[in-house]
Protein backbone atom coordinates (compact mmCIF):
# COMPACT_ATOMS: atom_id res chain seq x y z
CA UNK A 1 0.00 0.00 0.00
CA UNK A 2 1.17 3.55 -0.80
CA UNK A 3 1.07 6.38 1.88
CA UNK A 4 -1.31 9.04 1.07
CA UNK A 5 0.35 12.91 0.81
CA UNK A 6 -1.99 15.02 4.12
CA UNK A 7 -4.92 17.16 2.83
CA UNK A 8 -3.18 19.83 5.05
CA UNK A 9 -0.31 20.02 2.69
CA UNK A 10 -2.53 21.41 -0.41
CA UNK A 11 -4.03 24.30 1.98
CA UNK A 12 -2.75 27.68 3.75
CA UNK A 13 -0.04 26.13 6.40
CA UNK A 14 -1.95 25.51 9.55
CA UNK A 15 -0.64 24.69 13.17
CA UNK A 16 0.46 21.34 11.67
CA UNK A 17 2.75 22.45 9.34
CA UNK A 18 4.36 24.89 11.68
CA UNK A 19 4.43 22.28 14.03
CA UNK A 20 6.48 20.07 11.66
CA UNK A 21 8.56 23.43 10.79
CA UNK A 22 11.92 21.87 12.73
CA UNK A 23 11.51 18.67 11.16
CA UNK A 24 10.82 20.07 7.61
CA UNK A 25 14.27 22.34 8.02
CA UNK A 26 16.40 19.13 8.79
CA UNK A 27 14.86 17.74 5.86
CA UNK A 28 15.59 20.74 3.66
CA UNK A 29 18.72 21.22 4.72
CA UNK A 30 19.94 17.50 3.76
CA UNK A 31 17.60 17.19 0.66
CA UNK A 32 19.76 20.52 -0.41
CA UNK A 33 23.06 19.81 0.34
CA UNK A 34 22.14 16.14 -1.49
CA UNK A 35 20.82 18.13 -4.52
CA UNK A 36 23.95 20.44 -4.22
CA UNK A 37 27.06 18.13 -3.38
CA UNK A 38 26.04 14.77 -4.72
CA UNK A 39 28.72 13.09 -7.27
CA UNK A 40 26.61 12.66 -10.29
CA UNK A 41 27.20 9.87 -12.75
CA UNK A 42 27.78 10.45 -16.11
CA UNK A 43 25.72 8.28 -18.37
CA UNK A 44 27.02 8.41 -22.19
CA UNK A 45 23.45 9.27 -23.48
CA UNK A 46 21.58 12.78 -23.44
CA UNK A 47 19.62 12.40 -19.99
CA UNK A 48 16.54 14.66 -19.39
CA UNK A 49 14.87 14.59 -16.18
CA UNK A 50 11.08 15.31 -15.78
CA UNK A 51 10.48 16.35 -12.31
CA UNK A 52 8.57 18.41 -10.03
CA UNK A 53 9.13 20.10 -7.33
CA UNK A 54 6.91 18.62 -4.80
CA UNK A 55 5.66 15.15 -3.59
CA UNK A 56 2.76 14.08 -5.80
CA UNK A 57 1.38 14.38 -9.53
CA UNK A 58 1.89 17.02 -11.37
CA UNK A 59 1.62 15.49 -14.88
CA UNK A 60 4.93 14.48 -15.46
CA UNK A 61 3.88 10.81 -16.86
CA UNK A 62 2.42 12.65 -20.21
CA UNK A 63 5.45 15.27 -20.13
CA UNK A 64 7.33 12.21 -20.19
CA UNK A 65 5.73 10.80 -23.29
CA UNK A 66 5.12 13.60 -25.09
CA UNK A 67 9.02 13.64 -25.36
CA UNK A 68 9.87 10.41 -26.25
CA UNK A 69 7.44 11.18 -29.21
CA UNK A 70 9.31 13.89 -29.98
CA UNK A 71 12.47 11.94 -29.70
CA UNK A 72 10.72 9.39 -31.66
CA UNK A 73 9.88 11.63 -34.63
CA UNK A 74 13.87 12.67 -35.13
CA UNK A 75 14.34 9.20 -35.48
CA UNK A 76 15.88 8.77 -32.46
CA UNK A 77 15.33 5.74 -29.61
CA UNK A 78 14.28 6.87 -25.97
CA UNK A 79 14.20 5.07 -23.17
CA UNK A 80 12.26 5.56 -20.05
CA UNK A 81 14.12 5.38 -16.48
CA UNK A 82 11.46 4.87 -13.71
CA UNK A 83 12.14 3.75 -10.16
CA UNK A 84 8.81 1.57 -10.33
CA UNK A 85 6.95 3.19 -8.02
CA UNK A 86 4.18 1.06 -5.81
CA UNK A 87 5.81 -1.77 -8.00
CA UNK A 88 7.14 -4.87 -5.95
CA UNK A 89 10.35 -5.65 -8.20
CA UNK A 90 13.74 -4.69 -6.39
CA UNK A 91 15.62 -5.39 -9.10
CA UNK A 92 16.53 -3.59 -12.73
CA UNK A 93 14.10 -4.81 -15.35
CA UNK A 94 12.88 -4.10 -18.71
CA UNK A 95 9.33 -3.16 -18.30
CA UNK A 96 6.95 -6.39 -20.65
CA UNK A 97 3.75 -5.37 -21.06
CA UNK A 98 2.19 -8.89 -22.07
CA UNK A 99 4.26 -10.29 -18.53
CA UNK A 100 4.48 -7.50 -15.84
CA UNK A 101 1.34 -6.20 -13.66
CA UNK A 102 1.31 -3.16 -11.97
CA UNK A 103 1.56 -4.52 -8.71
CA UNK A 104 5.36 -6.08 -10.05
CA UNK A 105 6.57 -2.89 -11.93
CA UNK A 106 3.99 0.16 -10.73
CA UNK A 107 1.83 1.13 -12.75
CA UNK A 108 3.43 4.58 -14.48
CA UNK A 109 5.99 2.48 -15.78
CA UNK A 110 3.04 0.19 -17.31
CA UNK A 111 1.56 3.37 -18.86
CA UNK A 112 5.37 4.45 -20.34
CA UNK A 113 6.22 1.12 -21.85
CA UNK A 114 3.14 1.00 -23.74
CA UNK A 115 5.05 4.21 -25.79
CA UNK A 116 8.93 3.07 -25.96
CA UNK A 117 11.71 0.80 -23.69
CA UNK A 118 10.77 1.23 -20.54
CA UNK A 119 13.09 0.30 -17.31
CA UNK A 120 12.58 0.46 -13.13
CA UNK A 121 14.94 0.45 -11.58
CA UNK A 122 15.53 1.52 -7.54
CA UNK A 123 19.63 2.19 -8.29
CA UNK A 124 19.22 4.81 -11.37
CA UNK A 125 22.53 4.36 -12.49
CA UNK A 126 22.17 0.85 -13.08
CA UNK A 127 18.88 1.30 -14.55
CA UNK A 128 20.34 4.14 -17.07
CA UNK A 129 22.90 1.59 -18.45
CA UNK A 130 20.78 -0.85 -18.60
CA UNK A 131 18.69 1.46 -21.17
CA UNK A 132 21.89 1.88 -22.92
CA UNK A 133 22.61 -1.21 -22.97
CA UNK A 134 19.20 -2.48 -24.33
CA UNK A 135 19.80 0.64 -27.20
CA UNK A 136 18.48 3.72 -25.51
CA UNK A 137 20.18 6.70 -27.22
CA UNK A 138 18.74 9.17 -25.17
CA UNK A 139 17.33 8.90 -21.55
CA UNK A 140 14.00 9.98 -20.22
CA UNK A 141 13.51 10.10 -16.72
CA UNK A 142 10.02 10.40 -15.12
CA UNK A 143 10.51 11.85 -11.52
CA UNK A 144 13.90 11.80 -9.96
CA UNK A 145 15.22 15.33 -10.52
CA UNK A 146 15.96 15.70 -6.47
CA UNK A 147 18.01 12.52 -6.41
CA UNK A 148 20.82 13.88 -7.67
CA UNK A 149 22.38 10.35 -8.64
CA UNK A 150 22.78 10.84 -12.64
CA UNK A 151 24.60 14.24 -14.23
CA UNK A 152 21.12 15.36 -16.58
CA UNK A 153 21.27 17.16 -19.71
CA UNK A 154 18.04 18.94 -19.43
CA UNK A 155 15.99 19.23 -16.27
CA UNK A 156 12.42 20.10 -17.28
CA UNK A 157 10.28 20.35 -13.82
CA UNK A 158 6.32 20.36 -14.46
CA UNK A 159 4.01 22.58 -12.19
CA UNK A 160 0.73 22.48 -11.83
CA UNK A 161 -1.05 25.77 -11.74
CA UNK A 162 -4.38 24.90 -9.53
CA UNK A 163 -1.98 23.19 -6.78
CA UNK A 164 1.16 25.30 -6.92
CA UNK A 165 3.40 23.77 -4.38
CA UNK A 166 0.51 23.70 -1.38
CA UNK A 167 1.66 25.11 1.74
CA UNK A 168 5.22 25.79 0.31
CA UNK A 169 6.74 23.99 3.35
CA UNK A 170 9.14 21.26 3.08
CA UNK A 171 8.10 17.48 3.95
CA UNK A 172 6.69 16.54 6.35
CA UNK A 173 4.98 19.62 7.27
CA UNK A 174 4.16 19.93 3.08
CA UNK A 175 5.03 18.49 0.04
CA UNK A 176 7.99 20.30 -0.99
CA UNK A 177 11.16 17.87 -1.65
CA UNK A 178 14.20 20.23 -1.27
CA UNK A 179 14.55 24.06 -1.05
CA UNK A 180 12.79 25.86 -3.48
CA UNK A 181 16.45 27.75 -4.27
CA UNK A 182 18.04 24.72 -4.89
CA UNK A 183 15.82 23.11 -7.23
CA UNK A 184 15.53 26.76 -9.39
CA UNK A 185 19.77 26.55 -9.78
CA UNK A 186 18.90 23.49 -11.05
CA UNK A 187 16.22 23.47 -13.27
CA UNK A 188 16.90 23.98 -16.90
CA UNK A 189 13.05 24.93 -17.66
CA UNK A 190 9.57 25.13 -16.05
CA UNK A 191 6.51 23.71 -17.69
CA UNK A 192 3.30 25.21 -16.40
CA UNK A 193 0.59 23.28 -16.61
CA UNK A 194 -3.00 24.68 -16.61
CA UNK A 195 -4.68 28.25 -16.11
CA UNK A 196 -4.95 28.19 -12.67
CA UNK A 197 -2.42 31.37 -10.62
CA UNK A 198 -0.96 29.30 -7.61
CA UNK A 199 2.00 28.73 -9.65
CA UNK A 200 2.68 32.62 -10.76
CA UNK A 201 4.99 33.64 -8.05
CA UNK A 202 7.45 30.33 -8.73
CA UNK A 203 6.93 31.20 -12.75
CA UNK A 204 8.20 35.12 -11.87
CA UNK A 205 11.18 33.28 -9.70
CA UNK A 206 12.30 31.22 -12.91
CA UNK A 207 12.06 33.95 -15.22
CA UNK A 208 14.06 36.43 -13.12
CA UNK A 209 16.27 33.50 -13.61
CA UNK A 210 16.71 33.60 -16.60
CA UNK A 211 15.38 29.62 -16.83
CA UNK A 212 13.04 28.58 -19.69
CA UNK A 213 8.88 28.91 -19.05
CA UNK A 214 6.82 26.45 -21.22
CA UNK A 215 3.04 26.25 -21.07
CA UNK A 216 1.10 23.29 -21.84
CA UNK A 217 -2.48 21.55 -20.65
CA UNK A 218 -3.55 17.99 -20.31
CA UNK A 219 -5.93 17.30 -22.94
CA UNK A 220 -8.22 15.19 -23.21
CA UNK A 221 -8.99 12.20 -25.77
CA UNK A 222 -12.82 12.21 -27.16
CA UNK A 223 -14.53 9.31 -25.22
CA UNK A 224 -17.72 8.52 -26.78
CA UNK A 225 -18.54 6.33 -24.51
CA UNK A 226 -19.05 8.93 -21.66
CA UNK A 227 -20.08 11.78 -23.22
CA UNK A 228 -23.68 12.77 -22.28
CA UNK A 229 -23.51 10.23 -19.62
CA UNK A 230 -23.98 9.96 -15.54
CA UNK A 231 -20.91 8.79 -14.62
CA UNK A 232 -19.92 7.23 -11.05
CA UNK A 233 -15.75 8.14 -11.55
CA UNK A 234 -12.93 6.85 -9.28
CA UNK A 235 -9.23 7.82 -9.00
CA UNK A 236 -6.45 6.89 -7.09
CA UNK A 237 -4.30 9.06 -8.15
CA UNK A 238 -2.29 12.59 -6.17
CA UNK A 239 -5.40 15.08 -7.38
CA UNK A 240 -8.68 13.22 -8.29
CA UNK A 241 -10.20 16.60 -8.64
CA UNK A 242 -8.51 17.29 -11.53
CA UNK A 243 -9.33 13.87 -13.27
CA UNK A 244 -13.19 14.97 -12.51
CA UNK A 245 -12.57 18.27 -13.96
CA UNK A 246 -10.92 16.35 -17.06
CA UNK A 247 -14.35 13.82 -17.16
CA UNK A 248 -16.53 17.28 -17.47
CA UNK A 249 -14.30 18.72 -20.34
CA UNK A 250 -15.32 15.31 -22.35
CA UNK A 251 -19.01 16.03 -21.68
CA UNK A 252 -19.10 13.51 -18.92
CA UNK A 253 -21.56 14.40 -15.52
CA UNK A 254 -20.36 13.33 -12.67
CA UNK A 255 -23.27 12.16 -10.56
CA UNK A 256 -20.76 10.19 -7.76
CA UNK A 257 -16.95 10.28 -7.48
CA UNK A 258 -15.25 7.79 -4.93
CA UNK A 259 -11.52 8.97 -4.10
CA UNK A 260 -8.09 6.45 -3.55
CA UNK A 261 -4.94 7.37 -2.29
CA UNK A 262 -2.50 8.14 -5.21
CA UNK A 263 -1.40 4.29 -6.70
CA UNK A 264 -3.79 2.65 -4.85
CA UNK A 265 -4.09 -0.76 -5.07
CA UNK A 266 -8.42 -1.90 -5.19
CA UNK A 267 -9.36 -4.71 -2.32
CA UNK A 268 -12.15 -7.07 -3.12
CA UNK A 269 -14.49 -4.74 -1.26
CA UNK A 270 -13.95 -1.95 -2.85
CA UNK A 271 -14.18 -2.96 -6.41
CA UNK A 272 -17.67 -4.42 -5.19
CA UNK A 273 -18.80 -2.01 -3.70
CA UNK A 274 -17.93 0.19 -7.06
CA UNK A 275 -19.51 -2.22 -9.56
CA UNK A 276 -22.45 -2.78 -7.20
CA UNK A 277 -22.88 0.91 -6.65
CA UNK A 278 -22.92 2.19 -10.07
CA UNK A 279 -24.84 -0.46 -10.84
CA UNK A 280 -27.43 0.55 -8.25
CA UNK A 281 -27.97 3.67 -9.79
CA UNK A 282 -27.58 2.64 -13.64
CA UNK A 283 -24.18 4.65 -14.06
CA UNK A 284 -21.18 3.89 -16.32
CA UNK A 285 -17.93 3.83 -14.54
CA UNK A 286 -15.04 5.81 -15.47
CA UNK A 287 -11.42 6.18 -13.93
CA UNK A 288 -7.78 7.54 -15.07
CA UNK A 289 -5.23 5.48 -17.27
CA UNK A 290 -3.22 4.82 -14.31
CA UNK A 291 -6.15 3.36 -12.31
CA UNK A 292 -6.67 1.58 -15.60
CA UNK A 293 -3.75 -0.19 -15.72
CA UNK A 294 -3.57 -1.35 -12.02
CA UNK A 295 -7.06 -3.69 -12.78
CA UNK A 296 -5.52 -5.88 -15.75
CA UNK A 297 -3.90 -9.22 -15.41
CA UNK A 298 -6.74 -9.91 -12.64
CA UNK A 299 -9.55 -12.50 -12.01
CA UNK A 300 -12.96 -12.64 -10.64
CA UNK A 301 -14.70 -8.98 -10.07
CA UNK A 302 -11.70 -6.73 -10.76
CA UNK A 303 -11.51 -8.66 -14.30
CA UNK A 304 -15.45 -7.19 -14.20
CA UNK A 305 -14.28 -4.11 -13.55
CA UNK A 306 -11.59 -3.68 -15.87
CA UNK A 307 -13.95 -4.53 -18.37
CA UNK A 308 -16.48 -2.49 -17.74
CA UNK A 309 -14.95 0.89 -16.33
CA UNK A 310 -14.51 3.58 -19.17
CA UNK A 311 -10.81 5.20 -19.26
CA UNK A 312 -10.13 8.74 -20.03
CA UNK A 313 -6.96 9.01 -22.00
CA UNK A 314 -4.79 12.86 -21.69
CA UNK A 315 -2.20 13.90 -23.79
CA UNK A 316 0.26 16.61 -22.87
CA UNK A 317 -0.39 19.56 -24.97
CA UNK A 318 2.28 22.15 -25.29
CA UNK A 319 0.95 25.68 -26.53
CA UNK A 320 3.74 25.85 -28.36
CA UNK A 321 3.90 22.49 -30.66
CA UNK A 322 7.75 22.65 -31.61
CA UNK A 323 8.27 23.36 -27.76
CA UNK A 324 9.13 19.46 -27.16
CA UNK A 325 11.60 19.11 -30.47
CA UNK A 326 13.35 22.23 -28.81
CA UNK A 327 13.72 20.29 -25.24
CA UNK A 328 14.88 17.31 -27.01
CA UNK A 329 17.61 19.33 -29.31
CA UNK A 330 18.47 21.26 -26.41
CA UNK A 331 19.60 18.15 -24.16
CA UNK A 332 21.48 16.75 -26.98
CA UNK A 333 23.77 19.66 -27.17
CA UNK A 334 23.78 20.17 -23.67
CA UNK A 335 25.33 16.00 -23.80
CA UNK A 336 27.56 17.24 -26.32
CA UNK A 337 29.08 19.86 -24.23
CA UNK A 338 29.10 17.77 -20.97
CA UNK A 339 31.10 14.88 -23.02
CA UNK A 340 33.44 17.57 -23.93
CA UNK A 341 33.80 19.27 -20.31
CA UNK A 342 34.42 15.45 -19.10
CA UNK A 343 37.33 14.52 -21.78
CA UNK A 344 38.85 17.92 -20.82
CA UNK A 345 39.05 17.10 -17.33
CA UNK A 346 40.27 13.77 -18.07
CA UNK A 347 43.49 15.02 -19.64
CA UNK A 348 44.12 17.24 -16.85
Amino acid sequence: MVSEAPPFWWTKADWRAWGLAPVSFLYGRIAGRRMAKARRASIPVPVICVGNFTVGGAGKTPTAITLARAAKEKGLKPGFLSRGYGGSLDVTTVVDPEHHWAEAVGDEALLLCRETLTVISHTRVEGAHRLVAEGADLIIMDDGFQSARLALDFALVVIDTVRGIGNGHLVPGGPVRAPISEQMRQLSAILKVGNGEAADQLVRQAARAGKQIYVAALKPRENRDIAGKALFAFAGIADPQKFYRTVGEVGGLVVEKRDFPDHHYFSEDEISDLLDDAAKDKLTLVTTAKDAVRLQGHHGRMEELAEKVSVVEVDMAFDDPQAPGKIIDTAIANFRQRRITEGNAAKI
